[in-house]
């Protein structure tokens, strides 16, 4: 393990509740109280969305000072945007300002609960491929149950798989491999020197609709990373059963409650609980995960019941006599 250990990036808007529960599992990590963490706070769109980011915000102070007073974490600082500037720039800005001061960086959102053990594995795969810049990026979180559903396909002495997604919901990178980052401006521009090889590659034979998010204005940042990784043939590294559990996706917009009886999410899973084991490879992807990857990335991630499966054919069905 090298030192210092890389600092967190939390991003934040209006959300107190889940925004403490990911503070909350955070510090229940072995190493959290060596650890630097930047919140970075975004501010409001009008009274409403202000009164929401002010309470974020009342939270986050009270828990560095409660922090401060346990050792909980090694320091908190948190950065308040004076207005709103929108997700894309509220991370960009804030992975910016993290590496100007340290080589590595992990990214938690707001909605992200690390299991015990999820620091660790981010500081042990930076240590042990610093010297690789083909490796891009490190995450915490995979579709996969690779130890539960595929156990040949890892070893006792290393629970890690390389892929060519650059996964999000908990994260990290080296400034170094940052310096590929392009917050692109247009299609045309995230797209140049693309062949369709790539692009198929990419979007996993389109299992992983990526590129349809470059119509978007500002396009999403994590499409712009995964294809800064793509273009240059870099890889990731990932735990084979997921170290983090996503719990913002049923508050969103196509994810709500009232939609469980038909539809489960690989994103809501409980995180391996004890320490990963990790060690050096050569870095290069298996095919056989790849895969198995596209399959498990079909449709986002959602996996249907029987009764949905039911309601997704006879949807099918009557779009098909409309047409």
């Amino acid at each position: 393990m090298i030192n210092p250990l890389a600092p967190v990036a939390l991003f934040v808007y209006n959300r107190a509740d889940n925004t403490e529960q990911t503070l909350r599992h955070l510090v229940a990590n072995t190493l959290a109280g060596e650890t630097d963490v930047y919140v970075f706070s975004d501010g409001g769109k009008d009274d409403a969305s202000w009164a929401a980011v002010n309470e974020v915000r009342r939270l986050v102070r009270n828990f560095k000072k409660e922090a401060a007073a346990t050792g909980a974490l090694k320091s908190l600082t948190l950065i308040e945007r004076p207005e709103n500037v929108y997700l894309e720039r509220n991370i960009i800005d804030g992975i910016a300002h993290v590496l100007k001061r340290h080589d590595t960086i992990i990214v938690l959102e707001d909605d992200i609960c690390t299991a015990p053990h999820f620091l660790a594995f981010m500081n042990q795969a930076f240590s042990l491929y610093r010297n690789e810049p083909r490796v891009m990026h490190v995450t915490g979180f995979t579709h996969l149950s690779l130890l539960e559903e595929h156990p040949d396909m890892v070893s006792a002495e290393n629970e890690t798989y390389f892929t060519h997604h650059a996964g999000g919901w908990g994260w990290g990178t080296w400034r170094d491999r940052w310096q590929h980052f392009v917050h692109f401006a247009s299609e045309a521009e995230a797209l140049e020197g693309l062949t369709a090889e790539d692009i198929d590659r990419l979007q996993y034979g389109g299992a992983f609709p990526c590129l349809h998010s470059l119509d978007r204005t500002p396009i999403p940042w994590d499409v712009c990373w995964e294809i800064a990784v793509g273009k240059a043939d870099g890889l990731a590294l990932a735990p084979a059963h997921t170290l983090v559990r996503n719990i913002g996706l049923k508050q969103g917009t196509h994810f709500g409650r009232a939609f469980d009886c038909l539809q489960r999410f690989s994103y809501d899973r409980r995180p391996l609980s004890r320490p990963v084991a990790i060690s050096y490879r050569t870095p290069a992807p298996n095919p056989q995960i790849e895969q198995l990857f596209a399959e498990a990335i079909r449709d986002w991630g959602i996996r249907y019941t029987r009764l949905g499966k039911a309601v997704r054919w006879l949807y099918k069905r009557l779009l098909k006599k409309k047409v």
